[in-house]
């Protein structure tokens, strides 16, 4: 049954947790840029009310959702395992913030609660209303652009494939460890965006720019917006964190999952795109053309 609450709200948090057997840590603040107190607020001070809770409810288990993006540091990530250290300075206030509270919960785990972190890398599937639709709604402005060669690998995975690690992660997770969770084998940039925007009938535009025209519209963007954002509002037209997750590799395995966690995906990309196609079909009706993103 919901319970209505906050996450600033420790005594709420508790009276929902309160018989519960396991505690699934989602939230956060997703955003490639914005202003660093309200990362703090939500993701990081967020994550410590929700240990807080989990400890004065006696709830057993804490499975955290972390993300790939603690690794960010400005260059690719190519064949990542949890071996891998966090850098001392993650690239952007998402991978920062995420950084932290990853660090709290797994210091956090102990005989009383068992804390356990999961890494799925680009989640996507049935249900976005986040990054599909803003991919989708970019390609139909003209404001997209591939920047680099386009065809670096990137590690994908599918919601029913996060929420299958999940699940395991709670019953055989170690505690204070990480893993990550994929789709398998790493795919090509260019190839899966354009099938992941065309199941909503959308067509990327075919121009591109070289890598390093990201790495300075990026740098100059977040240098001036702290005062050019107070005129104009929204966000720098790329972040450093959006180019280091999308136009450089990022690949990571699964290995840890599948031999302590018995993980393998549930569904596969192909399987994934036909249902996701299925489902923007549904929502556009009988309509005919291209879905129109809002």
């Amino acid at each position: 049954m919901p319970v209505a609450g906050a996450l600033g709200d420790i005594a709420a948090l508790t009276e929902g947790m309160r018989g519960c057997t396991v505690v699934f840590h989602a939230a956060a603040k997703v955003a490639l840029w914005g202003d660093w107190r309200d990362f703090e607020r939500d993701t990081v001070q967020g994550t410590a009310s929700v240990i807080a809770a989990a400890r004065a409810a006696g709830v057993p288990t804490l499975v955290h959702v972390g993300t790939e993006a603690v690794l960010a540091d400005g260059g690719p990530i190519i064949d990542a395992d949890e071996t891998r250290p966090i850098p001392l300075h993650p690239n952007g206030p998402y991978p920062r913030s995420k950084a932290l509270a990853e660090q709290m919960v797994r210091a956090a785990n102990g005989p009383s609660l068992r804390t356990v972190v999961v890494r799925p890398r680009f989640i996507w599937g049935e249900g976005d209303t986040s990054l599909l639709p803003r991919l989708a709604a970019a390609m139909q402005a003209g404001t997209w652009i591939w920047f680099g060669d386009r065809h670096h690998r990137m590690s994908t995975c599918h919601v029913a494939n996060v929420s299958h690690g999940m699940k395991l992660a709670a019953e055989r997770g170690r505690g204070g460890e990480v893993y990550f969770l994929t789709d398998g084998e790493p795919v090509a940039f260019e190839a899966f965006i354009t099938r992941l925007v065309g199941t909503c009938g959308v067509t990327p535009p075919r121009w591109g720019a070289p890598l390093w025209a990201a790495d300075l519209i990026a740098a100059t963007g977040e240098a001036v917006w702290p005062v050019l954002g107070r005129l104009t509002g929204g966000e720098p037209p790329l972040s450093k964190t959006a180019v280091n997750l999308f136009f450089r590799e990022v690949s990571v395995s699964d290995a840890k999952a599948r031999s302590e966690l018995g993980y393998a995906p549930v569904i596969s990309i192909e399987e994934g795109m036909r249902g996701l196609a299925r489902s923007w079909a549904g929502a556009a009706g009988a309509e005919s053309g291209p879905a129109r993103v809002a």
